[in-house]
C-alpha cells in the first residue's frame, strides 16, 4: 500500500474503533454485538466497494447477520451516527415498558438494513445496500442472491438481459454458522446455476473462533470453518484480522478472481470478538483462558499505528490526535442528538390503510384466448412431439374449436401468455417445474428425436414482456429465499416459486415465516 493508503487505512480503523467505545461507554450494558477483534472488516467492505465500481458496478448488496452490524451501518452504507444512536436513547426511554423491551420500533436495531450512496476515492457513487435481517443468521443469503439478480437483470424488452457487473453481493458468514447451516450450502450450489448465477458472489467469514459459548472442536467436524466451500470450486483465502494491509490484499485477490472467472470467492477473516456474545454476557465463564488473552491484546487500531509510527509513515501522536477526532466526532452527533429530543423518539409505528381496494379486471376477450392459445400449440418446422403428448396438445386445441373444459394447467399457461402480452414479465421456477410433477405443465417441450427444447411462452409473437423459466435444484430455502429476493428488487413482475409436492415447502419454514410472512 501506498504512505496515502495505509493514512487512510489508519483513520478508518479509528472511525471503527470510536464509535464502538462510545457506545460501551455511553451506554453501559446495551447489546451493540461489537465487531472489536474483526475491526478489519470494514476496510475490507471499503476496498470491495472500491474495486466493484470500478470494474462499473452500480450497486453493491450486502447481507450479515448482528456481529458489528452497526459499525457496517454507519461507515459502509453511510447511516448517520444520529440515527444508530437515536436507537439506545430509545430503548432507554422505554426500558420500563415491558411490552416494547428492545424499544418502539417492531425490531432490534442490530437487525435492521439501510441503503446509502457511497463516495469513492476517484469521486464516483455507488449505491450500497444492506438487508434487514432477523435472527436467522444465514438465511439471508439466498435472498442477497435473488436481490442482486434482480437488479443485475433488465426486463424492459421481450428478451431478459443479465448483467452481473452492475450489482455485486456480499454476504458476511458467521464462523459456527457457516458449516453448520444447510441454508450455506444450498445457497453456494446456485452461483453457476443457468437461472440463479449472480456472477460470483464475495463471502466473508467473520471468524471470532467462537460460536457463542460453543468451542470449534464442538461446532463442526472441519479444521477450518470454510472448509464447505471446498466443494464448490472457488478460492478460499485465510488471512489475520490483526494484518490489515494482508487483509486489503486479500479483497483484491477476491475480487479480482470474481472479476476473471465469474464465481464465488471466500476470505475466512480470522480474528476474535473482544466481549461476549453481546454486551450483557460474560464470556470468561465459558472461555477463561481465551478471554484472559484477549484482554491483555492490543486492539487492531493500536497496532496498526505502532507499525506506522515505526516505519515513519505516521508520528505515535498524530494516530492518538486520528483516534481521538473520530471519539468525538461520535460524541458531537450525541450532543446535538440529545438536544434535539423533545421527548420520547419516534416509534416507527404507523396506522395501515385497511380499507378495501378495488377488485381488478381480470377477464380477457374470447378472441385474444383464441389467438393466444394458438401460439402456445406452435412448434418449429421438424419439431418431434412425443407421442404421448400429442393428444394432450390435442386436447389444448379443442377447448376453443369443440368446447372442451380448461384443464389447471392449460389455464396456468394462457394466464402467463396474457400477462406477457400486456408487458408484465413472469418468473416461474422450482423443482421440476417445466415438465411438472404431475406430468401436467409441459411449458418445455424436447425433440423426442433430437432433444431440442422449444418453450412456446419464450417465443410468442403477442409477448412483450420476458419469460423467465428454471428446473431448480432440490432446494426449499434456498430457492424460496432466492425468489422472495427477487421479488423484493422486480415488483413489476410476477415471481413464482413451486416446491415438487406440499409437505416439501415445509422446509423452507424460516423464509416463510421470517421473511414472506413479517415482511407483509
Amino acid at each position: 500500500l501506498e504512505a496515502d493508503e495505509k493514512r487512510s487505512l489508519l483513520r478508518r480503523l479509528s472511525e471503527v474503533e470510536a464509535l464502538e467505545s462510545y457506545l460501551h461507554k455511553a451506554f453501559l450494558g446495551k447489546k451493540q454485538f461489537s465487531i472489536e477483534g474483526l475491526d478489519a472488516l470494514v476496510p475490507m467492505l471499503d476496498e470491495t466497494i472500491e474495486l466493484s465500481a470500478e470494474a462499473g458496478a452500480r450497486e453493491v448488496i450486502l447481507g450479515m447477520a448482528h456481529r458489528g452490524r452497526l459499525n457496517v451501518l454507519a461507515h459502509t452504507v453511510g447511516r448517520p451516527y444520529e440515527s444508530i444512536l437515536v436507537e439506545f436513547e430509545g430503548e432507554q426511554t422505554l426500558s420500563a415498558d415491558t411490552a416494547a423491551p428492545e424499544g418502539g420500533t417492531g425490531d432490534v436495531k442490530y437487525h435492521y438494513g439501510a441503503s446509502g450512496i457511497y463516495k469513492t476515492g476517484a469521486d464516483k457513487r455507488i449505491t450500497v445496500s444492506l438487508s434487514h435481517n432477523p435472527s436467522h443468521l444465514e438465511y439471508v443469503n439466498p435472498i442477497i442472491e435473488g436481490r442482486a439478480r434482480a437488479d443485475q437483470t433488465s426486463r424492459k424488452a421481450r428478451e431478459l438481459l443479465h448483467d452481473p457487473s452492475a450489482v455485486i453481493p456480499v454476504l458476511i458468514h458467521g464462523d459456527a454458522a457457516f458449516p453448520a447451516q444447510g441454508i450455506v450450502a444450498e445457497t453456494l450450489n446456485l452461483q453457476a446455476l443457468e437461472g440463479y448465477s449472480t456472477g460470483g458472489t464475495l463471502h466473508l467469514i467473520a471468524n471470532n473462533q467462537l460460536g457463542f459459548t460453543t468451542d470449534p472442536q464442538e461446532g463442526r467436524s472441519t479444521r477450518y470453518a470454510s472448509d464447505l466451500a471446498k466443494g464448490f470450486d472457488m478460492p478460499i483465502i485465510h488471512v489475520n484480522a490483526d494484518d490489515v494491509e494482508a487483509c486489503i490484499s486479500a479483497v483484491r485477490l477476491a475480487m479480482d478472481f470474481r472479476q476473471t472467472f465469474g464465481r464465488d470467492a471466500l476470505i475466512d477473516l480470522i480474528g476474535y470478538r473482544r466481549f461476549g456474545h453481546n454486551e450483557t454476557d460474560e464470556p470468561a465463564y465459558t472461555q477463561p483462558l481465551m478471554y484472559e488473552r484477549i484482554k491483555e491484546h492490543p486492539p487492531v487500531r493500536k497496532i496498526y499505528a505502532e507499525r506506522l509510527a515505526k516505519d515513519g509513515v505516521v508520528s505515535a501522536e498524530d494516530a492518538e490526535q486520528l483516534a481521538a477526532a473520530a471519539y468525538q466526532e461520535v460524541a458531537d452527533a450525541h450532543t446535538e442528538l440529545k438536544e434535539s429530543l423533545g421527548g420520547a423518539p419516534d416509534t416507527g409505528q404507523h396506522e395501515l390503510d385497511r380499507t378495501m381496494s378495488r377488485e381488478p379486471r381480470t377477464t380477457l376477450p374470447l378472441e385474444t384466448l383464441r389467438t393466444i392459445n394458438e401460439q402456445l400449440l406452435r412448434t418449429p418446422d421438424g419439431f418431434s412431439v412425443h407421442r404421448k403428448l400429442q393428444p394432450l396438445l390435442e386436447r389444448r386445441r379443442k377447448v376453443f374449436e369443440e368446447g372442451e373444459r380448461v384443464d389447471w394447467a392449460h389455464a396456468e399457461a394462457l394466464a402467463f401468455a396474457s400477462l406477457l402480452a400486456l408487458g408484465a414479465s413472469v418468473r416461474l421456477t422450482g423443482q421440476d417445474t417445466e415438465r411438472g410433477t404431475f406430468s401436467q405443465r409441459h411449458l418445455v417441450l424436447h425433440d423426442a428425436k433430437t432433444g431440442d427444447e422449444w418453450c412456446p411462452l419464450k417465443e410468442l409473437r403477442d409477448a412483450v414482456a420476458p419469460f423467465e423459466l428454471h428446473n431448480s435444484p432440490l432446494s426449499e430455502s434456498g430457492c424460496l429465499g432466492f425468489e422472495y429476493g427477487y421479488s423484493v428488487q422486480a415488483p413489476d413482475t410476477l415471481v413464482l416459486w413451486e416446491a415438487q409436492f406440499g409437505d416439501f415447502v415445509n422446509s423452507a419454514q424460516v423464509i416463510v415465516d421470517q421473511f414472506l410472512v413479517s415482511g407483509l
